[in-house]
């Protein structure tokens, strides 16, 4: 019996199809790479969780039901990785839950999301331009970020300069939350005269926020509104745990903690 468990949390999506390529694929890497030890999974959106549950007969552990569950499983040592992309409002409540049961376990040790060091940064816009197509002068891309009231969300705007002092002047990261915003791109986008923009989302899955928020048909969606500002838009629903290199950070991560130990 396994004594030790990697505890895989993310926020979590309603969007199955999304969820098979991304946090599912996320957790698949994490057990191959972690033999020995058992891999559970937690979300923290309880209403996520409600919709699996009664819309689909899935249900999903909350922070608190997984560390229960981890304790009667006998668990002695645990490991806490986060998909999150920053060490915002989600991972702060995720670190306070998985806190109150510090009694509870022998070892209990905290991966990092995703961007959290500046080498991160550096992995995430390498994985990232791997995977989108060579750019025509007039083209530029967009990044979806979700935003956060959090002072982490300081690292959007980090990653947007990144991206340029990296050499890629023709990406650019906007959230739907938070600062920078569309509006603020959209001023950049005309400045530099581009006329073909690409939207990506900046998230682990391309769930609610890709599809309707970026892509979708309404009047306030980015897809919408950079067309009525003259802009040729293409939309790509792939989400961040679709990247292999990507998957490979939280991989890496663990691997962190455990020889920081």
């Amino acid at each position: 019996m396994k004594r030790k468990a990697i505890l895989v949390v993310s926020f979590g999506t309603s969007h199955n199809d999304t969820r098979q390529k991304t946090i599912d694929q996320i957790e698949m890497d994490i057990q191959q790479e972690y033999l020995e030890y058992a891999i559970y999974r937690a979300f923290t959106s309880k209403m996520i969780i409600n919709i699996l549950g009664s819309r689909d007969g899935i249900h999903v552990f909350t922070m608190t039901e997984a560390m229960e569950q981890m304790k009667l499983d006998g668990i002695e040592e645990v490991i806490v990785q986060p998909t999150h992309i920053l060490n915002g409002i989600e991972n702060d409540i995720m670190i306070h839950d998985v806190n109150l049961y510090k009694e509870d376990f022998n070892v209990i040790l905290f991966g990092a999301p995703l961007l959290n060091v500046t080498e991160d940064y550096k992995k995430v816009i390498k994985a990232f331009v791997k995977k989108i197509p060579a750019l025509s002068q007039n083209e530029a891309i967009v990044c979806m970020g979700h935003g956060s009231e959090h002072y982490t969300n300081a690292s959007y705007a980090a990653l947007d300069y990144m991206f340029k002092s990296q050499g890629y002047d023709n990406i650019y990261v906007a959230t739907v939350e938070a600062y920078p915003s569309l509006e603020d791109i959209i001023e950049k986008l005309r400045e530099n005269k581009y006329r073909k923009i690409i939207l990506i989302p900046f998230m682990i899955v391309a769930g609610d926020h890709a599809k309707n928020d970026m892509a979708g048909d309404e009047d306030d969606s980015w897809k919408v509104i950079l067309e009525s500002e003259g802009f040729e838009v293409t939309c790509v629903l792939e989400g961040l745990g679709e990247n292999s290199d990507i998957r490979r950070i939280f991989v890496e991560h663990i691997n962190e903690v455990l020889t920081s130990e």
